[in-house]
C-alpha cells in the first residue's frame, strides 16, 4: 500500500488485527491527548483557556489523576474551579427563586458537566481519522483485505461506521464496506454467545472438578462488556 502522512497510523491500527480495530485508534488517540495535556500544554494560555471552560469527564479525570505529575493536574483544577466561580456563580443572588435566573444558571451547568477537552479532541480527530480510512478502503484493495480479516468491530462503533458511511463513503464500495463491518460483528457475537454460554454452564456441579475445561469462556465477561461498549 502506498504510505502518506495521512494513511500511515490507519494502516499501522489495522496492522495489529487484536479486537476492535476503531477502539484502538481511539485509544491511541485518548493515551496522546491525555499525555499532552498533562505535559508541556498545561502551561500553554490557549489550551488553558479551553480546560478553564470545559473541564473534563469523570473517565478522564481519572486517567490524568494516574499520571504522575499531579500538580499539572491540580492546577488545572484550581483555574477551572474559578472559571466556574467567575462565568456561572458569580452573581450572589443565583438562589433567588427567579425562574429565568435559575434556568440560565442550569443551562451552564449542564453544559459543563457534560463538556470535556480530552473529549473533544478524540471526537475531532476521529472524524478525520475515520475519513482518510473510507478514502484508504475506496483506493487501495490490500486495507479492503486488511479491513476484512480484523478480529471484530464492537457494537458502538460497528454503530458508528455504519451511519458515517451512509453519507461520507463513496458509492462504489458503499455496499461492500458495510457488508464487511456486518460480517465482521455477526461473527464475533456468535463466538462471544457461544464462550458466555459455555462459562454459564461451568458453574454447574457436573461441570466442576480438576479437569473442568473452561475453554475461551474465562475472560468471556470482559469481552462482553468491551464488546457492547467499547470499554
Amino acid at each position: 500500500m502506498r504510505e502518506s502522512i495521512l494513511t500511515i497510523p490507519i494502516n499501522e491500527t489495522f496492522e495489529e488485527k487484536c479486537g476492535c480495530p476503531i477502539c484502538r485508534m481511539r485509544d491511541t488517540l485518548e493515551q496522546h491527548s491525555v499525555e499532552y495535556i498533562m505535559g508541556a500544554a498545561m502551561m500553554e494560555p490557549d489550551v488553558r483557556i479551553e480546560t478553564n471552560k470545559q473541564g473534563f469527564c469523570k473517565e478522564h479525570f481519572e486517567q490524568m489523576r494516574a499520571c504522575k505529575n499531579r500538580l499539572s493536574l491540580a492546577l488545572m483544577l484550581q483555574t477551572h474551579l474559578q472559571e466556574l466561580q467567575k462565568t456561572v456563580f458569580d452573581d450572589k443572588k443565583f438562589l433567588e427563586t427567579k425562574e429565568g435566573k435559575n434556568k440560565k444558571t442550569t443551562e451552564k451547568v449542564s453544559k459543563i458537566v457534560n463538556d470535556c477537552f480530552v473529549c473533544s479532541k478524540i471526537e475531532w480527530a476521529m472524524s478525520r481519522l475515520v475519513g482518510n480510512m473510507f478514502d484508504l478502503y475506496r483506493k487501495e484493495s490490500e486495507f479492503r483485505t486488511l479491513f476484512a480479516e480484523q478480529e471484530f468491530l464492537c457494537l458502538p462503533h460497528y454503530k458508528m461506521l455504519m451511519r458515517l458511511s451512509e453519507t461520507d463513503m463513496d458509492k462504489s464500495c458503499k455496499s461492500g464496506f458495510r457488508d464487511t463491518c456486518t460480517e465482521l460483528v455477526k461473527k464475533y457475537l456468535d463466538e462471544l454467545e457461544k464462550d458466555v454460554s459455555h462459562y454459564c454452564k461451568m458453574y454447574d456441579y457436573r461441570n466442576t472438578g480438576k479437569g473442568a475445561d473452561w475453554g475461551n469462556s474465562k475472560d468471556s465477561i470482559e469481552r462482553a462488556i468491551k464488546f457492547l461498549t467499547t470499554r
